[in-house]
């Protein structure tokens, strides 16, 4: 198996004929956890560069799937894990399946996976939580967030986020950020963007016509 390069993963992407905010969002993505993976490959921690970059752009693919196809059924993260499985990818499964923001909602869960989670699919996950349609602070992407899943009095439902959900999100994420900045060599606020995604798209689009 070997894992896609940038203009193939831009292939893969635009198969679907993703909306343009839609693109906008996985590009932003993408040169986030570019810039992260070659900071921290520049400071001798081994990460795969080229699998942090694919799955990056095709982290969210599960929603710009067909509305007939079975993999929407899937929780999200795990249906661009088995599109791309499908696809003859699985490679890059790991690495999106656990991204969503929502996987922060269950402790347990998020210790277990922070204990085995490799660096690649710590910094895809670091990047959607700094990354709306351009590059965010988290307390900015978080406040979206908010506004998407809003308190509920009584009970923590499956959708919305009580306060205390919310807080015990933002705290797990919080942890996330100071893995990946710490092994980049950065703080928060020193997040960049790596371009590479327009003409990957460019070559892509070309190819495919």
């Amino acid at each position: 198996m070997t894992v896609p390069g940038r203009v193939a993963a831009a292939s893969l992407l635009l198969s679907l004929d993703p909306e343009p905010w839609f693109l906008r969002h996985a590009r932003a993505v993408a040169e986030i956890a570019a810039w992260l993976a070659a900071r921290i490959e520049a400071r001798g921690v081994a990460v795969d560069r080229r699998l942090v970059e694919s799955a990056a752009l095709l982290h969210d693919v599960d929603k710009a799937l067909p509305s007939g196809d079975p993999l929407r059924a899937l929780p999200h993260g795990e249906g661009s894990a088995a599109w791309l499985t499908r696809l003859g990818h699985p490679e890059l499964a790991r690495a999106v399946a656990a991204h969503p923001v929502t996987r922060l909602r269950d402790g347990e869960g998020f210790r277990q996976w922070a204990a085995f989670a490799s660096r690649e699919e710590r910094v895809v996950a670091y990047a959607d939580k700094r990354a709306g349609q351009r590059l965010e602070s988290m307390d900015e992407r978080f406040a979206s967030w908010r506004h998407r899943y809003p308190p509920t009095a009584g009970g923590d439902a499956p959708g919305p986020w009580n306060d205390a959900t919310f807080a015990a999100i933002r705290a797990r994420a919080a942890r996330l950020e100071a893995d990946v900045c710490r092994a980049a060599g950065v703080i928060p606020s020193e997040v960049r963007r790596l371009a590479w995604t327009g003409r990957a798209i460019a070559v892509a689009r070309r190819i495919g016509r």
